[in-house]
């Protein structure tokens, strides 16, 4: 390249060798003179959407992230790119314009080959076009299938608190998620001190010493799979480089700390002040030992633009290695379809699940599958789950119907109550949000005010559970924000694409308990109402009519088309359990102990028979 010697000169011909596996030296060294760098801070923005091709790039050091805006111009993140890899090229080629937003993830170091050069090196050197055609061909091949987030490399640790105690806190926690990380590869763990004794001093703000810690870094980070940043407890030169270099930037703070944006947040560009993109931040928020639940968290959650938070117990090795499993993208989802009574195959589902050693990181539900999500999410054991809804089911939840049925069947109180008892038990406070829970949690409803799907992840806890099994006509609809929500299974039964796109997610398991189809009616022509009520009044066995009630045909007709797109929501899980209820009916809720069982053992079979366990 010309001009004067960059850091990064050794590593950019290493990717390019590694790139150009077919050229000759002649050819490396033409793409070389064509080069000149360019650096892009974290947020930075290398290229947009319908703009004009005017060069090609090679990513020496850092990490970009590439989004395409949909036609309602949503934006869509579709892949990152990591160090070695040429971006651009096929816009060139095509003579299109860019496909694709390009923004760098973390400080990035790319190698920028202007379109002259560019078409100059094609025509002199066809092997230098085979390499791109080939990775063209590469990249085609793989878009429409099923990916998973690119998992971080770098991921910076920064204690928000300004004192010993915090800077005590998160080093304790970097050598236990370390140690949490070495199970999913090669981890090191870089603070200022190592940093210092690499460079011969101190990290400080100059130009030179920015770019030979980027040097460091990408060296380190060559030989390791993860490597994790410790920053100082305050707004350090070292602090502000672990922000500018993290993929992943977890801010640790302890939850009963003032939830305002401090002095380190704003120093290391963490607060959207400029309008440029935040980094990627994930919120860790720490409790003291044998606190019940979280509150609060909407506090923490309103000021910041965050990608994720999670809870921590002071001294629970659980959550470390749930933060670990999630940062490595290897946390295992359980989705939970609906099914009413059917749905207490939920609860010996999970008991197995963890009896089996298989965590459950995330839950995500539909219906009753959302109600017994929720109970999850709130870190009960499976004896726990198995026992409160015992107790439940025993009161009947639907029995409470209307005397005056305007809006509804069903009142909803009794449920509603069986959800404050199990948030008081549980929760510790009344009133809790999604986001109080110990695991991430979503449930599923459909939005009637606007004919669309709603994942509920944040806000009220009981409403959107309610508004997630509020069938139509069987139950009531629940109001929010001027708008009426009502049952899930709807649009979305078994929501496994919802928790496909949660932060963190891995492996998931999905428990199906799709309605069987109805039996043929062997009749002519229906009965009368006088008919049917006589032939209700008759022991079952000598009935003539095998017709549903009134509640179970509102049940299982409002959610034909959510359990339609089941088959086509349970291929995208790694693990399907389907228990087989075909005696128990959707307000059967007297035969709980019967669906508890089948769950259970369904989840044991199929358990016995995986080659390689979830979350392992």
């Amino acid at each position: 390249m010309p001009g004067r010697p960059h850091p990064l000169d050794e590593l950019l011909h290493a990717h390019l060798r590694a790139f150009l596996t077919e050229a000759d030296e002649a050819a490396l060294a033409e793409l070389e003179r064509g080069l000149e760098w360019l650096e892009l801070p974290a947020g930075g923005v290398l290229m947009r959407q319908g703009e004009p091709a005017d060069a090609m790039y090679v990513l020496a050091s850092g990490r970009l992230r590439v989004s395409i805006a949909d036609a309602d111009g949503t934006a869509r993140v579709v892949r990152e790119i990591t160090r070695g890899q040429v971006v651009g090229e096929m816009a060139l080629i095509t003579d299109e314009p860019r496909s694709a937003t390009l923004v760098a993830v973390r400080d990035s170091v790319l190698a920028r080959l202007a379109r002259p050069a560019f078409d100059t090196l094609l025509r002199q050197h066809p092997a230098v076009s085979m390499a791109l055609t080939r990775q063209i061909v590469a990249r085609l091949q793989t878009e429409g299938r099923r990916t998973r987030p690119d998992r971080p490399v770098a991921i910076a640790l920064l204690p928000l608190a300004a004192d010993g105690d915090a800077a005590a806190r998160a080093a304790t926690l970097a050598a236990g998620l370390a140690e949490a990380l070495s199970r999913h590869g090669r981890v090191a763990r870089v603070d200022a001190t190592a940093m210092a004794a690499r460079l011969g001093h101190a990290p400080d703000d100059g130009a030179d010493t920015l770019r030979r810690m980027a040097v460091v870094l990408d060296e380190i980070e060559a030989a390791h799979d993860v490597v994790l940043l410790l920053g100082d407890a305050g707004p350090t030169p070292w602090t502000r480089c672990c922000a500018r270099q993290g993929d992943e930037v977890l801010l640790l703070a302890r939850a009963d700390d003032d939830p305002a944006p401090g002095e380190l947040e704003r120093a290391c560009g963490l607060v959207d002040t400029d309008g440029r993109p935040a980094p990627a931040t994930v919120l860790v928020l720490q409790h003291p030992p044998g606190r019940t639940g979280p509150t609060g968290t909407a506090r923490w959650r309103a000021p910041r633009r965050l990608r994720a938070h999670v809870h921590l117990r002071e001294g629970h090795a659980d959550d470390v290695a749930r933060l670990a499993r999630l940062l490595a993208r290897r946390g295992v989802g359980l989705v939970l379809s609906g099914g009413g009574a059917r749905g207490a195959a939920h609860a010996g589902v999970y008991r197995a699940l963890l009896e089996h050693g298989v965590p459950v990181d995330a839950i995500g539900g539909t219906s009753m599958g959302a109600v017994f999500g929720a109970l999850m999410a709130f870190d009960a054991s499976g004896d726990e789950v198995v026992s409160t809804f015992a107790r439940h089911f025993a009161d009947n939840p639907t029995g409470d119907f209307s005397w005056l049925p305007l809006l509804s069947l069903i009142q909803g109180r009794r449920l509603r109550g069986m959800m404050e008892r199990t948030e008081r038990q549980f929760g510790g406070a009344p009133g809790l949000h999604v986001e109080d829970l110990w695991k991430p949690y979503f449930c599923v409803a459909a939005n009637y005010s606007r004919a669309t799907e709603a994942v509920l992840a944040e806000g009220p806890l009981i409403p959107a559970v309610m508004a997630s099994c509020a069938i139509p006509g069987a139950m009531p609809p629940v109001l929010r924000d001027g708008e009426l929500l009502c049952d899930g299974g709807v649009f979305n039964n078994l929501p496994v694409d919802v928790m496909r796109g949660t932060w963190g997610i891995g492996p998931i398991i999905a428990v199906d308990l799709g309605l069987d189809l109805p039996q043929r009616i062997e009749l002519d022509e229906l009965p009368t109402p006088w008919q049917l009520l006589c032939d209700r009044l008759r022991p079952r066995r000598r009935r003539r009519y095998r017709l549903p009630s009134l509640p179970n045909y509102l049940m299982n007709v409002t959610a034909l088309y959510g359990t339609a797109r089941q088959r086509a929501a349970a291929a995208e899980a790694d693990l399907v359990l389907r228990p087989s209820l075909p005696r128990i009916g959707m307000l059967q809720w007297a035969r709980y102990d019967e669906a508890v069982t089948v769950g259970y053992d369904e989840a044991r079979r199929a358990l016995a028979a995986a080659t390689e366990l979830p979350g392992r």
